[in-house]
C-alpha cells in the first residue's frame, strides 16, 4: 500500500510538471510577447527581409511571459496573410538563432498569425483542437504582441512543426521531413500536390522544401509510387494519416491546403518504416475562410456548404485524394473518418458551445487590438454572420462559422456516401494475455463481407492486419454466429488493437478514431517489486565518453538489478513522459544479471543492435520513470540539466541519491569507472570465485599501495595496505555471499565472486 501511495504522488508530481511544460500552449491563457530591436525602422526591415531573402533581422531581446531572450531571429512569414501595407503581418520568431541552447519551455520557434481572413480569431485554435481528436497536429493558443513597447496586437500563437515537434511525436529523428507549400503558390503558380515531374529533383525545388539533412529520394520515391504504382502505396505513406488530413479538409472546408486550388499547406514527416506521415499545417483559412477549389471558379458559401464529400475525386492533379478513392476499401475507410468528424463535432452541434467559449477568452483582447482586420462587432457576430469581400481567397469573402458548418453537417448527412449503413461491431472480447502466447480477440460483428483486427506492439510499428472469421475455426465459437475472431501472438508487454469491418455498402472503425486511437491490451504485470531494479546512472550528454556498436557516441542509461537473482525485464517500461509510461518496452528475453547492468542507448536507433530507446535523453534535463505493465512506478529519477561527458549516477551504488559524477558505464558506481581492463592489470586474484580467502600476487614494480574491497552498494567493506610483498591474502570468512570488487590506488579493478 505505501508502495503505492508513493507511485500516485510521484506521478502527481510528473503530471504537474509537465503540464506546466505545455504552458505556452495553455489554451486558457494568453501569453505576451515583447520584442525590442535597435531601431525604429524595424517594420522596413522587415518587410525588405521578405521581399528579399525571407532572412531574420537582430532583435535586440524577446521577452516571453517576461523571460527575457537577448538576440533573438525576428522575420515576418505567411503568403496571403502578409502584405507590407498591412498595419500587423503574422511573425516568426527564432530564440536560438544566436545563441543556440535557448528555448522557453523546450521551445525554440514561435509562429504567430495574424487573423487576416478570421473575424472569429478562433479559427485556427478550434480547428487544430478538432484535428488532434485524429492524428498528430500542432497546439495552438493566443498571444498579445508588444514591439518595442507599443502594443502590436493580438495573434493566434502556432507551435512549430519542426524536428523537435517530429521527434515527440513520432519518436524519430534523423529522418526526412519534407514542407509541403510552393514557393510561388497563386493563381498560375506552382503547386505541392504530389504529381509526377520526372525524376529530376530539381523540377520539384520551386514546390516542395526539404527541412532535414536529406529526403529528395525519399520524396520522388513516394510520388513515383503514388502516381504510378497506387498498388503499393502503403509501403511508402501512412495512408490513415492521409485520409484522416484528407477528409478533415472536406469537412471544415479547409481548401487552403491539399485539397485546395494550391495544394499545399502539409507536412510529411518519415518514420521509422520509412513511411511518409501527413501532417496538417496552417489552419488560419479553415471553415470556408479560403474558398478556391483546386479547379474551378471560387465557391459561394452555399457551395461550401454542400461541397461533395468526394471532392477532387476524379482529378489527376490531386492524385492522393484520386487513388485512395479509386481504392474500394480505402473509399469505405475514408468516408467512416469523415462521418465520424462530422458526427463527433458538427451535426451534434457541441463546436458551436466550444467556439463560443474560444471567442469569450479573447473578446477583451480583440477589443483593445486596434490593428485587428475587423471591428469588433464583426468579431462578435462572427460566428452567424458572414462578411462579403476581401478575407479569403478570390474574394468571396469569410462565412461566419455557424452559418458554414450547421448547413454543412446537414448536407453531408444527407449525401449518399454517409447515408450508407455500415455493419456494427460489439461485445469485443480477448482471451488472457501472457507473454509469449497467443491471444484471441472476438467481436460481434453484423454480416461483413470483411473485417479485421489490426494490431501492434509500440506506438512506432506499423499495424499488421488479420483477417477474423466466423468459421468456427479461429476460437469465435460455432461457424455463423456473428462471432468474429482471430488470434496472434502476444510478444511484447502490450498491443494496440482496433477493428474494421465493412459491407458493400460503408465501413466502420472500432474505436471509430482508429488509427489514432486504439485498444490497448496488457499482458500480466511482470513480478518485480519497487527498486530492485533501478535506474543506476545516465547520461544526457556524451560527445566522446563511450561510443555505442555502431561507434556513435549516443545518451545512455544504465540499469542495476539490486538482488542476487537475474531478472527477466520483458513486461518493464522506460518512459521520459508522465503521460505514456509505456511509451518504450524492453525487448523479450531481456535479462539483467544477478547484481548486474544493463545499458540502454537512448537514441531512437530502434533497428541498431543491441539495446535501443525509441527516445533520446534532453540535455536540458527531464523525468526518466521505470514501471511494470499495470502502471505500478518502479524507479524514477529526474535530473538536471547536463554537462558534457558527465553522468547522473547513484552513489552508492545501486541505492543512494543521484549525483554528477565521472561515468562509470555498465559498471560499479565508486568514483572511478570499474570496467576490467580499463588500467593496466598488475594483479593476480586466486582462486577466484572463493569460499573464504583470496590471495593478491603483485607484479613486478607496481605501483599500488593500497586496496578496497566494495560490495555491491559501493560501500567499502574491507581495506589492506601493501609493502611491497610479493603476495598478500586477504579473508572474506565474514562477509555474505555475493559480489564485491577489488579496487586499487592505480584504479585496477577485479570482480571478485564469493560462493
Amino acid at each position: 500500500m505505501q508502495k503505492n501511495i508513493f507511485s500516485f504522488l510521484l506521478l502527481c508530481v510528473i503530471i504537474a510538471t509537465n503540464t506546466f511544460a505545455q504552458g505556452f500552449y495553455d489554451i486558457n491563457t494568453l501569453q505576451k510577447i515583447e520584442v525590442t530591436f535597435p531601431t525604429s525602422n524595424w517594420d522596413y526591415m522587415m518587410d525588405t527581409a521578405k521581399n528579399g531573402s525571407e532572412g531574420y533581422i537582430l532583435a535586440t531581446s524577446v521577452a516571453i511571459n517576461g523571460v527575457v531572450f537577448d538576440s533573438v531571429g525576428v522575420k515576418y512569414k505567411g503568403n496571403s496573410s502578409y502584405n507590407a501595407n498591412n498595419a500587423k503581418n503574422p511573425l516568426h520568431i527564432e530564440l536560438d538563432y544566436v545563441h543556440g541552447n535557448a528555448d522557453y519551455q523546450g521551445y525554440t520557434d514561435v509562429k504567430l498569425s495574424n487573423g487576416k481572413a478570421d473575424p472569429s480569431f478562433i479559427r485556427e485554435v478550434l480547428s487544430y483542437e478538432i484535428l488532434r481528436n485524429y492524428m498528430h497536429a500542432p497546439l495552438a493558443n493566443w498571444a498579445q504582441v508588444y514591439i518595442n513597447g507599443a502594443e502590436y496586437g493580438l495573434f493566434t500563437n502556432v507551435e512549430s512543426i519542426n524536428k523537435d515537434f517530429i521527434d515527440n511525436h513520432f519518436q524519430v529523428s534523423g529522418k526526412t521531413i519534407v514542407k509541403c507549400n510552393p514557393a510561388n503558390a497563386g493563381p498560375g503558380g506552382s503547386s505541392s500536390n504530389l504529381v509526377s515531374l520526372g525524376t529530376d529533383s530539381t523540377l520539384y525545388y520551386s514546390r516542395y522544401e526539404i527541412k532535414s539533412n536529406y529526403g529528395w529520394i525519399d520524396l520522388l520515391n513516394l510520388i513515383d509510387t503514388l502516381n504510378n504504382t497506387p498498388a503499393a502505396l502503403d509501403k511508402v505513406l501512412d495512408i490513415d494519416r492521409a485520409m484522416w488530413m484528407l477528409s478533415f479538409s472536406n469537412v471544415l472546408v479547409h481548401l487552403d491546403s491539399y485539397t485546395g486550388a494550391f495544394g499545399q499547406n502539409y507536412y510529411l514527416a518519415m518514420d521509422n518504416n520509412h513511411r511518409f506521415n501527413s501532417i496538417v499545417w496552417d489552419l488560419n483559412m479553415s471553415f470556408g475562410a479560403f474558398s478556391m477549389p483546386a479547379t474551378g471558379a471560387p465557391l459561394s458559401v452555399a457551395q461550401m456548404q454542400n461541397m461533395s464529400p468526394l471532392q477532387e475525386a476524379t482529378n489527376s492533379a490531386r492524385p492522393l485524394i484520386k487513388n485512395i478513392l479509386s481504392n474500394p476499401m480505402y473509399k469505405r475507410m475514408y468516408i467512416a473518418h469523415l462521418k465520424t468528424i462530422n458526427n463527433e463535432h458538427f451535426s451534434n452541434g457541441i463546436y458551436l458551445p466550444r467556439a463560443q467559449a474560444l471567442m469569450a477568452i479573447v473578446d477583451t483582447a480583440v477589443n483593445s487590438d486596434s490593428k485587428k482586420f475587423y471591428t469588433y462587432t464583426q468579431f462578435q457576430n462572427s460566428l452567424n454572420t458572414s462578411i462579403t469581400g476581401g478575407g479569403g481567397g478570390g474574394g468571396m469573402g469569410v462565412p461566419g462559422i455557424q452559418v458554414l458548418m450547421d448547413a454543412r453537417a446537414t448536407y453531408l448527412n444527407g449525401t449518399t456516401e454517409l447515408s450508407q449503413v455500415p455493419p456494427t461491431i460489439a461485445n469485443i472480447v480477448h482471451t488472457s494475455a501472457i507473454i509469449n502466447s497467443n491471444v484471441t480477440i472476438t467481436a460481434n460483428i453484423t454480416s461483413p463481407t470483411y473485417c479485421y483486427v489490426g494490431y501492434r506492439y509500440a506506438i512506432t510499428d506499423k499495424f499488421t492486419y488479420l483477417q477474423m472469421y466466423d468459421d468456427g475455426a479461429h476460437q469465435d465459437g460455432a461457424a455463423g454466429d456473428g462471432v468474429f475472431g482471430a488470434s496472434f501472438p502476444m510478444n511484447a508487454p502490450l498491443i494496440q488493437y482496433y477493428l474494421y469491418a465493412e459491407n458493400a455498402n460503408a465501413g466502420i472503425f472500432s474505436p471509430e478514431r482508429a488509427e489514432h486511437e486504439f485498444y490497448t491490451l496488457q499482458a500480466q504485470a511482470a513480478p518485480i517489486s519497487y527498486q530492485q531494479v533501478v535506474i543506476n546512472e545516465l547520461m544526457a550528454s556524451n560527445t566522446s565518453t563511450v561510443a555505442d556498436p555502431t561507434g556513435q557516441f549516443a545518451d545512455w542509461v544504465e540499469l542495476y538489478n539490486n538482488t542476487s537473482a537475474a531478472i527477466d525485464m520483458s513486461g518493464i517500461f522506460l518512459s521520459d513522459d508522465a503521460t505514456n509510461l509505456q511509451k518504450w518496452y524492453f525487448p523479450l528475453g531481456t535479462v539483467i544479471p544477478a547484481n548486474g547492468f544493463l545499458i540502454v542507448w537512448a537514441d531512437q536507433d530502434l533497428l541498431e543492435t543491441d539495446i535501443h530507446s525509441n527516445f533520446k535523453l534532453s540535455a536540458g534535463g527531464e523525468t526518466l520513470i521505470l514501471s511494470n505493465t499495470d502502471g505500478a512506478i518502479l524507479d524514477s529519477v529526474t535530473y538536471p540539466a547536463a554537462n558534457a561527458d558527465l553522468s547522473y549516477e547513484r552513489y552508492p551504488n545501486g541505492t543512494g541519491a543521484f549525483v554528477e559524477m565521472t561515468p562509470t558505464f555498465n559498471s560499479l558506481n565508486i568514483a572511478t569507472a570499474i570496467e576490467d581492463g580499463t588500467i593496466e592489470q598488475t594483479l593476480r586474484i586466486y582462486p577466484n570465485p572463493t569460499t573464504d580467502m583470496i590471495s593478491i600476487a603483485f607484479g613486478e614494480n607496481t605501483a599500488v599501495t593500497s586496496l578496497q574491497l566494495f560490495n555491491t552498494m559501493g560501500e567499502v567493506v574491507a581495506q589492506v595496505s601493501h609493502n611491497q610483498e610479493s603476495k598478500l591474502t586477504l579473508s572474506l570468512g565474514m562477509l555474505p555471499t555475493g559480489v564485491y570488487y577489488l579496487r586499487s590506488n592505480t584504479g585496477e579493478v577485479h570482480k571478485i565472486v564469493k560462493e
